[in-house]
């Protein structure tokens, strides 16, 4: 009891709300945020008919609670998939499904294994131009390489959202993905982004009090102020300790080297505060 949990990437919408708690602190996001980005971006593309895919676990929850909170079109249909340690990887039938539907978008959530099979039968099923991809979570540094190397194409141009980005133009952000690289051969994950700020919290927050783990209060007061130099640039504290930050439309991209990844297209939220902030008593 009494100690600090950091949370470099999952943000349960309960923690958020009702059962938030001093000592914990996050340096990601709550898990609707991303979606609802995802959500503004479709109304500003003028998509006005969605098809959506999840797995059917709490964050899948939340990822479709996000974009169904922010979307003003239709949602023609939705499947909430298997999860778990026999988790569906077969989405054959649900394609056929969202393609029938007409729907102008189809929205997905699939991370790790499943992502990557998802994407192979998108690929596969010529989807690219009848049913556009939008996805959170899904297509990022880690599945990337692998997509590449299968030469699955439907994927560049394929848009995404999150907090971070490799392109993110800041001192800390360059230093951070050019280390990266060269120490990896590879671009870093929002995995990697987040969890290298909450190691450079951590690490402001002890040296703040001189080492001494009894200050707790200091501590606490030092985090809040988000002060280290996060690789996402600037950001603050809301009152349940998840950021109040920017989230990007990013973009699949070939870079000058012929790597794919990603790169920020445009800015959809400015210093965007989660919704169940409200519901936290601190």
């Amino acid at each position: 009891a009494g100690k600090f949990l950091i949370s470099a990437n999952a943000g349960p919408s309960q923690i958020a709300g009702k059962l938030c708690h001093e000592n914990f602190f996050s340096t990601s996001w709550q898990n609707d945020q991303t979606p609802m980005a995802m959500g503004e971006v479709l109304n500003q593309k003028g998509v006005k008919s969605l098809y959506i895919m999840a797995p059917n676990y709490a964050a899948g929850k939340d990822m479709v609670a996000g974009v169904e909170r922010t979307f003003k079109g239709e949602i023609v249909g939705k499947d909430l998939t298997k999860w778990g340690a026999d988790a569906q990887l077969d989405f054959s039938a649900e394609l056929a499904k969202a393609k029938a539907s007409g729907a102008e978008g189809l929205f997905i959530f699939y991370p790790g294994k499943a992502g990557g099979a998802f994407i192979k039968q998108y690929h596969q099923a010529g989807l690219k131009d009848v049913l556009p991809l939008y996805s959170v979570f899904t297509v990022d540094a880690l599945s990337l390489p692998r997509l590449q190397k299968a030469n699955f194409a439907s994927v560049l141009g394929s848009r995404t959202t999150q907090e971070w980005d490799p392109s993110l133009d800041n001192p800390a952000n360059k230093r951070f993905v050019s280390d990266f690289k060269a120490k990896y051969g590879t671009y870093p994950s929002f995995y990697a982004a987040q969890s290298y700020d909450a190691i450079m919290m951590i690490a402001d927050a002890v040296k703040a009090v001189g080492g001494d783990m009894s200050k707790k209060d200091e501590i606490r007061a030092r985090m809040m102020q988000a002060d280290y130099g996060s690789v996402r640039g600037k950001y603050r504290y809301g009152n349940n300790h998840f950021p109040i930050q920017n989230f990007y439309l990013r973009e699949v991209v070939t870079d000058d080297e012929g790597n794919w990844t990603t790169k920020v297209v445009s800015t959809v939220y400015k210093d965007h505060q989660d919704p169940y902030a409200s519901e936290c008593k601190m």
